[in-house]
């Protein structure tokens, strides 16, 4: 039956074109898409698969290529009746439109060029003719242009116009241009989608174009392919090229078989799969939206799109060609593949994987994946590992800030490391603080380590992290920095070049003050100079909150306060840091001192239970009751301006809404001064039950105050409440410069119990006496101005000419803060060896400093500025004497030209006989300060210079040479140093210090950059390598400082900007802005005339040192308490007792020779008004005593000082003249034998 049914398959395929009828049937051996014809029309469904597979096997022999010109026909779509397939008529509509488009293109340019040729030569002819008639014409002119060139330029400004009008539409350069390509890059991939589609059909079928909704939706596409492409050709410069292009052939091969499709009926899938190609302008198209504006984001977009439509391409040419099969073998060796199959193929074969259960059959395709496998295979090796590479490189700290509602966030920026951040947060995020609701965002365009990612995610509840720039618009667009409470802006402190470090950090405020003008900005900076770049900037304004934290200026004059206080640096670093209580069992120092640490400044609105009391009467009410202590307050005068007032005296008396600033160990005990009520919490003796109370007549809520110190505030901004800016939750005072830095300077510190006083600002100026000037103005009667005796050692003791100094005499810079001088050279303050050693010098200051010509400035100037304070005499100010490179002093020596007293010793700190030569035994204090230390990289011999020097002062001897001091100061007695001193004189006990013979005993201060390395400076010490700096001997006892405590500034700056102000004055002697503005446009101070109003600036804050062992505290110095002498010293003589300085352990042994003092443990600050009178004076009074002592002291009180005559109308009479160096000699007393040192007396001078 096999046979026979071959046989009439073959027979009736010879008789089917006559006429008989014929069935259709199909055949299982071709693909879906073949059919072939059977005579036989009753043969059963059995014999048809019998003699189908029979004809199968014999079709090779009879009628080989039978079925292949078979096609189907249905009743519905009317078909060739020869039964054809047209693959032919498609293909050949796409070869003839490209060919016959390229020979069109040549023979034009053919043309073109022998008509060029050809004119050429006849325009040379005609050309020379021209030129010989035009040569002959007498009057030179030429003739009129032909008409026919006319027409020829109209047409070619007509083309020219086209063209360019062609150029527009199809240009991303204008926004039509940019409408019309997105949109032929959409369509183009609409139209793979259908072809996806359609890859599920025959690839050849008959289809009636008016019922298939799919071909109608792919003509309108190619209909506006084609426009698109005609506007392509008429703007394309070089239309060979165009037609040659990617592009161009993509159309080609697509466009006109679809009008064929209509026109025949039928549809072939073809080479459609072309349009995979316009997916490689996928990059452009992102370009274009602003979308991709990276080098790598496009990068990583050009590398998908090449691979992606390489890869569907291919896979579309070998879907066609297996489904099809191979033209000389009649189509019959197809298989069946789906167009994803083919896709998977590529895949597995680009990776050399190959797993065999999908391969091509046909000749066709076999020869493309050898070809396919070649360039595949390289462009699989080489584009993979690169887009892993740039996905794997992708930012991943690269999204952006979600602000969240109800919760701040600050921005961290600049030097981001894991040391800055550890100490940032640490102090930030304390548990002290009194609940941080901010969230911190860090900026960076480096990605943290794994040990700074680690610190992120232990804090992920608070602190984010964002890769990115702030000189990036687009990174602070994405850190919301349009919203940010503040931007902070770390420093490296540690860099080998300052100056560049400033730099970055100013250019960074520049772009976000550029960004957000408003936004606030506390930034690190490393040398004084640099902070009149800021000034330049102007939205740059502190009154609005801005700060710049300078650490040279803070560190030198916290150095600078330890040459006049050993010991009150480590205390005002520590009251800045936010430190845990740690609590030790032993009765050590380390206990006491640990308690102290604790201790943290803070801001609280007072009750109103306070107002009307002065300030002495408040303060110690806190101390007393609520276990507070209030150092200062902010007072809002008449005028609305805002002062910080440290113990302003029982004259001022406490407003409602007064800010006063506490000491106390965290910010909830801070509250009960706000809590207080005298009526509720009068009787109670716990502190801590002291809480908010419900008395309605004194009950003032804290929202009630902010809203009152707004008003106040917006009064003096001129603002709406809503936009002033200048009450914040950390209240934001108005401040005049002047007046915030006026009353907080520092001045005078001796050796033991730290004790501030200030004195009545309203009152006229005591140290300065108003003189009478050469203009006349001023009278000069014993009732308008006394005479001020000062103990200047360039006058002769009782001469008149003291009584007549000339006033206007340039004695002090032009903002009266600091003594000033001519400037001087160099060369008359150097000292040979020889000079120094016949100087005798004693009572001064040595500053060890290493440096040479290529060494970075460290800017000793705000070394000096310190200890040059007006409100220090002439006659007290320490003679500083620097010893080191003379090559590097010459580059500091601009800025200190301006000083006096200071002198220069060439020489090394290392050697013995410079230091010898200076006396540095008999010095107050050795500073020793390296500018070398960071050009060092290994952070363990960073001070090798600082601590080889302390060492080497510490081995030495010294022969008693004080006795010969004290055989030459017979008759030069300060006042209050008589022994005839009655016993209840505050200086009552000053001891003539005994000699100094070995070199631990010298007082010593050591700069240190690496905190670890402060384990070398005591060889005897028990400190573990370990330990923090704030918890080792030296930095307790005030002999070593490193720049890292003052890291804890940025955050107390953020909460609290008046803490900031604080500690700039008291460090610095008295800058302010205005100084700086001054120092910025001049590099140096500048003399002035003294005026009333410069002499007033005088009579700023001071800080003294008192004795314990005698004089009016001696019964509370030995086993006295610490609040008996607060009380007594605040009750009797104004005082606020600050803090106190003793020996380590003293109770715990018997008295040695061990001469190692710590800071006390109870860090309770006492800001002092030493002397200040009971009650105050009247303002008549005061303008008919003019410049008298604003703190006369009463008949009593005038028997302390006996060099002081009853009868004396002020207290700047008559004092004794004396060397200065005896003075600074004699003042000085540091027993080594007493179980508590001594400490220096602070006279009432004048």
């Amino acid at each position: 039956m096999a046979n026979g049914g071959g046989g009439g398959g073959g027979s009736s395929g010879g008789g089917g074109g006559g006429g008989g009828g014929s069935s259709l049937r199909m055949s299982s051996n071709i693909h879906a898409n073949h059919l072939s014809l059977d005579a036989s029309s009753s043969s059963s469904s059995s014999s048809s698969s019998s003699s189908s597979s029979s004809s199968s096997s014999s079709s090779s022999v009879h009628e080989p290529k039978m079925d292949a010109l078979i096609i189907p026909v249905t009743m519905e779509v009317p078909c060739d009746s020869r039964g054809q397939r047209m693959w032919w008529a498609f293909l050949a509509s796409s070869m003839v439109t490209f060919f016959g488009g390229l020979f069109i293109i040549l023979l034009w340019r053919t043309l073109k060029y022998l008509w060029t040729v050809c004119c050429h030569c006849g325009g040379k002819t005609k050309e020379a003719q021209k030129i010989n008639n035009g040569s002959s014409q007498a009057d030179g002119t030429l003739k009129p242009v032909d008409e026919k060139e006319e027409v020829v330029a109209a047409e070619v400004g007509w083309m020219t116009s086209v063209k360019d009008w062609a150029g527009v539409m199809i240009s991303a350069q204008t926004l039509t241009g940019r409408v019309l390509v997105v949109l032929v890059f959409a369509l183009s991939i609409g139209a793979l989608v259908i072809y996806f589609i359609d890859s599920s059909n025959p690839i050849e079928s008959c289809q009636n174009f008016y019922k298939d909704f799919t071909l109608q939706i792919d003509m309108a596409f190619n209909v506006f392919f084609l426009l698109y492409f005609g506007l392509r050709f008429i703007a394309a410069n070089d239309k060979l090229w165009f037609w040659l292009e990617v592009n161009s052939v993509v159309d080609f091969f697509t466009v006109p078989p679809v009008f064929v499709s209509v026109y025949l009926n039928r549809s072939w899938l073809g080479l459609r799969f072309l349009r995979a190609l316009r997916l490689i302008q996928f990059s452009e198209i992102l370009q274009f939206l602003n979308i991709l504006k990276t080098s790598n984001s496009i990068k990583l977009v050009n590398l998908l799109s090449i691979f992606i439509s390489t890869w569907l391409t291919a896979a579309g040419f070998i879907h066609l060609v297996e489904n099809s099969g191979d033209p000389w073998e009649n189509f019959q060796n197809n298989q069946a593949l789906t167009y994803w199959e083919c896709v998977y193929l590529l895949m597995v074969t680009m990776s050399t994987v190959g797993y065999g259960d999908v391969y091509a059959k046909t000749t066709l395709g076999r020869l493309f994946m050898v070809f396919f496998i070649l360039g595949g295979l390289a462009m699989f090796a080489s584009y993979v590992p690169e887009i892993i590479e740039l996905i794997g490189n992708r930012k991943k700290y690269g999204g952006s800030y979600s602000a969240v509602s109800g919760r701040k966030h600050i921005v961290v920026c600049g030097h981001i490391t894991l040391e800055s951040v550890s100490n940032f947060l640490k102090d930030f995020l304390h548990k002290d603080r009194d609940d941080v609701n901010v969230e911190i965002v860090f900026l960076h365009n480096i990605s943290p380590n794994l040990e700074l990612e680690a610190l992120f995610k232990r804090h992920f509840t608070q602190v984010e992290f964002y890769q990115g720039s702030v000189l990036n618009p687009h990174d602070l667009a994405r850190v919301k920095i349009e919203s940010a409470d503040a931007c902070l802006i770390l420093a490296n402190k540690y860099c080998a070049d300052p100056d560049a470090e400033d730099a970055s950090n100013i250019m960074r405020v520049i772009s976000i003050k550029n960004y957000h003008p408003k936004i606030r900005i506390i930034t690190q900076m490393l040398q004084y100079h640099n902070k009149a770049h800021l000034l330049n900037i102007p939205s740059w304004n502190w009154k609005e909150g801005d700060d710049a934290i300078c650490l040279a200026e803070l560190k030198l004059g916290f150095i600078a306060q330890s040459c006049l206080a050993q010991g009150l640096s480590t205390m005002l670093a520590n009251l800045f840091s936010m430190r845990s209580f740690i609590k030790i069992e032993e009765d050590t120092w380390q206990k006491y001192y640990l308690e102290g640490v604790s201790n943290e400044m803070y801001t609280e609105y007072l009750s109103s239970a306070f107002v009307g009391l002065s300030f002495p009467t408040v303060c110690e009410l806190c101390f007393v009751k609520l276990k507070l202590l209030m150092i200062a307050i902010e007072y809002k005068s008449a005028n609305r301006e805002s002062r910080i007032l440290i113990n302003p005296g029982n004259h001022l008396k406490i407003q409602e809404g007064t800010l006063g600033f506490f000491i106390a160990s965290d910010a909830k005990e801070v509250k009960r001064a706000f809590f207080y009520c005298k009526a509720c919490h009068d009787d109670i003796t716990d502190p801590k039950r002291i809480k908010k109370c419900g008395c309605k007549r004194l009950i003032y809520s804290k929202m009630s105050i902010y809203k009152r110190m707004r008003r106040a505030c917006c009064f003096d901004c001129g603002r709406s409440e809503r936009d002033c800016s200048c009450v914040s939750g950390r209240v934001r005072g108005n401040v005049d410069a002047r007046e915030r830095a006026f009353p907080l300077s520092p001045v005078s510190v001796n050796d033991c119990s730290t004790s501030f006083r200030a004195f009545e600002d309203e009152q006229p100026s005591t140290l300065s006496p108003k003189k009478k000037q050469r203009n006349g103005g001023m009278r000069n009667s014993p009732s308008s101005s006394p005479k001020l005796m000062r103990h200047d050692p360039l006058l002769i003791p009782g001469n008149d000419q003291i009584d007549n100094m000339d006033c206007n005499v340039k004695k002090y810079d032009s903002t009266g803060m600091f003594h000033w001088c001519a400037p001087k050279e160099i060369e008359k303050v150097i000292l040979t060896r020889s000079e120094a050693a016949m100087t005798v010098l004693s009572g001064h200051v040595v500053v060890c400093i290493f440096g040479d010509v290529s060494s970075a400035l460290i800017g000793l100037r705000n070394l000096v500025m310190p200890l040059r304070a007006s409100n220090f005499h002439y006659h007290e100010l320490k003679h500083i004497v620097f010893v080191g490179s003379i090559e590097y002093l010459k580059r500091e020596w601009e800025t200190l030209h301006n000083f006096p007293k200071v002198s220069i010793l060439p020489g090394t700190p290392l050697s013995r006989a410079d230091l010898r030569a200076v006396n540095i035994n008999l010095c107050d204090m050795c500073v020793i300060l390296s500018a070398n230390q960071n050009n060092i990289d290994d952070t363990s011999l960073q001070d090798k210079e600082c601590i080889l020097a302390s060492l080497n002062i510490k081995s030495m001897q010294f022969d008693d040479s004080i006795g010969v001091l004290q055989a030459n100061s017979q008759g030069f007695t300060p006042p209050g140093m008589d022994r005839s001193s009655p016993d209840n004189s505050p200086v009552h006990g000053m001891l003539r210090q005994p000699s100094i013979t070995t070199g631990v005993n010298i007082p010593i201060i050591t700069e240190l950059v690496n905190d670890t390395n402060v384990q070398f400076l005591d060889q005897d010490d028990d400190d573990d390598p370990d330990t923090e700096l704030y918890l080792t001997q030296p930095f307790a006892c005030g002999t070593a400082f490193a720049v890292s405590v003052l890291d804890s500034l940025m955050s107390a700056t953020y909460f609290n900007d008046n803490i900031l102000t604080l500690i700039r004055t008291l460090v610095t002697g008295g800058a302010t802005p205005e100084l700086e503005a001054l120092i910025a446009e001049e590099n140096a101070l500048r003399g002035g005339y003294s005026t009333p109003q410069t002499l007033a600036n005088r009579d700023r804050c001071r800080v003294a040192q008192l004795a314990l062992l005698d004089g009016p505290f001696a019964d509370l110095g030995d086993g006295g308490c610490y609040g008996d002498l607060f009380c007594k010293a605040l009750k009797t003589y104004n005082m606020l007792c600050f803090g106190i300085y003793r020996l380590r352990d003293a109770h715990l042994s018997a008295p040695s020779q061990c001469t190692k003092s710590k800071k006390s443990s109870s860090v309770h600050s006492i800001p002092s008004t030493a002397n200040r009178p009971n009650r105050p004076k009247s303002r008549e009074s005061r303008d008919k005593q003019n410049a008298t002592r604003m703190n006369r002291m009463g008949q009593a009180e005038k028997k302390w000082f006996t060099d002081e005559p009853d009868n004396a109308y002020p207290r700047n009479i008559q004092i004794k003249p004396m060397s200065t160096h005896m003075a600074n000699q004699i003042n000085q007393y540091k027993s080594t034998s007493s179980l508590i040192p001594p400490i220096r007396e602070v006279e009432d001078e004048c």
